[in-house]
């Protein structure tokens, strides 16, 4: 579906660096060996890619955001990674995705095919070792969540995620959450509930405060930093 939609709808163009503070490894490595990137877009909740379907492309969000999850045989859903602006997503060590990924809010997204980094890698250690770096990332934000999900308190999530959201997202002090309080939850392995209510304590403790429905601002880093344990 992927590729007749590229086919019909989108037109190919050389990759740009990403306007985001975050270092731009992705079109670093697209514009050092001259591939050809392909921009999509998608509205919100709509599927980028499915669990188990071929890992043809390799992605990087240029605006919006992205949540990569997996469903459970009880019908749970565990939300793997939220991606924002100039992050790079679909990097599968097999042949197929091992989870689905869908846009949060209305997201633009870059494609490069696999197949063409791969061969670039192979020919350019640069290359090879720019997605080297990218893939060690990715395996290191897995390994951390692992951790919060076995051994860190409600409370403690809470603030591990504000905290990676702070650093990711805050601009003048605020952060503009592009995820509701469900999906924080799906990724925290958390409820709804308990979600809403640690965020209640840390408003009342003065920790953060609230502008809007998903505007967060952190009063009180080091409190939250003494919270992260």
């Amino acid at each position: 579906m992927l590729t007749q939609s590229l086919n019909t709808q989108v037109h190919g163009s050389k990759i740009a660096p990403a306007a985001h503070h975050v270092s731009d490894q992705f079109g670093a490595i697209t514009g050092h060996v001259g591939l050809v990137a392909t921009e999509f877009s998608y509205r919100k909740d709509e599927e980028i890619y499915g669990e188990d379907e071929p890992a043809e492309y390799v992605y990087q969000v240029v605006s919006g955001a992205v949540r990569s999850y997996k469903l459970l045989s009880d019908g749970r859903r565990q939300i793997g990674a939220f991606h924002l602006p100039s992050d790079v997503f679909g990097l599968e060590s097999g042949a197929t995705h091992r989870l689905a990924a869908e846009a949060i809010i209305d997201t633009t997204v870059r494609l490069v095919k696999r197949s063409s980094l791969e061969k670039a890698a192979g020919t350019d250690v640069q290359v090879a070792r720019k997605l080297w770096a990218m893939t060690a990332g990715e395996l290191r934000h897995a390994e951390d969540h692992m951790l919060l999900l076995g051994r860190k308190t409600a409370m403690e999530r809470v603030a591990t995620f504000l905290l990676e959201m702070d650093r990711r997202l805050a601009v003048a002090g605020m952060m503009a959450l592009p995820m509701c309080r469900r999906d924080i939850g799906d990724y925290l392995g958390l409820t709804l509930e308990t979600v809403s209510r640690a965020l209640s304590q840390l408003h009342s403790q003065g920790i953060l405060g609230f502008s809007g429905a998903r505007q967060i601002v952190l009063r009180n880093r080091q409190r939250l930093h003494n919270l992260d344990a």
